[in-house]
């Protein structure tokens, strides 16, 4: 599978657009240095990306016999994680990652095979840490903000969906079903006054598909 992960990144990468400089999250994330010890070795569970994971209202409430741990960070491109891996993943040794990128990257300009490029850089060199057992790509969510964008994003999501495929340890965690109503429109009320993050509402949503991927601890 790796070799797989390493063949398609290969041939992605030329496809790679000049990302934004990273440093201009510097300060932000700086107040995750040394942080590692604030949590218990055993089962670490670390959600990371955009301001989507940043902005989880009451987050330890909905993980309370986990030992999650909250990485996200302002409105970070997949590029953006990828530059501070290490301080804002590796530091903290998880057996499980759920990363929730791309919202940002396609509103850039990326088109989906660049963004997947950088995501499928990303977990290639996490499945290089066999103390990790699983990654949990999260869909890149609809929005009010963003709904002239829509279909861009559904195409986004099969492409990323079909690149976690490739591997037993990465899997996709499609959020966009339970956001939207029967006849396919988007449930407006979870959505905070800016029309792209959300309220609580949402994210009791969002864990409906996401707390039955979360490992169990050992």
């Amino acid at each position: 599978m790796k070799r797989i992960y390493a063949s398609i990144l290969i041939l992605l990468l030329s496809f790679t657009a000049f990302a934004q400089d990273p440093l201009r999250f510097a300060e932000e994330v700086k107040k995750f240095e040394n942080t590692a010890n604030n949590y218990p070795e055993a089962n670490r569970i670390v959600f990371t990306g955009s301001s989507s994971i940043r902005l989880w209202v009451d987050f330890k409430s909905y993980f309370p016999n986990d030992n999650v741990i909250n990485t996200g960070f302002g409105g970070s491109e997949t590029s953006d994680l990828i530059h501070y891996k290490s301080l804002l993943i590796d530091q903290f040794n998880p057996r499980q990652v759920f990363i929730y990128e791309g919202d940002n990257d396609l509103n850039s300009g990326k088109s989906p095979i660049q963004i997947v490029s950088d995501l499928t850089a990303l977990v290639s060199s996490l499945l290089e840490n066999k103390i990790i057992e699983s990654i949990v790509i999260i869909s890149p969510k609809p929005s009010i903000a963003r709904a002239a964008l829509r279909t861009e994003y559904e195409k986004m999501n099969k492409v990323i969906k079909a690149s976690t495929e490739l591997s037993t340890r990465v899997q996709f965690a499609d959020i966009w079903p339970p956001m939207l109503n029967p006849d396919g429109s988007l449930k407006k009320e979870l959505f905070i006054e800016d029309g792209l993050h959300m309220n609580k509402k949402g994210y009791d949503l969002w864990i409906q598909v996401i707390a039955p991927l979360v490992l169990k601890s050992k």
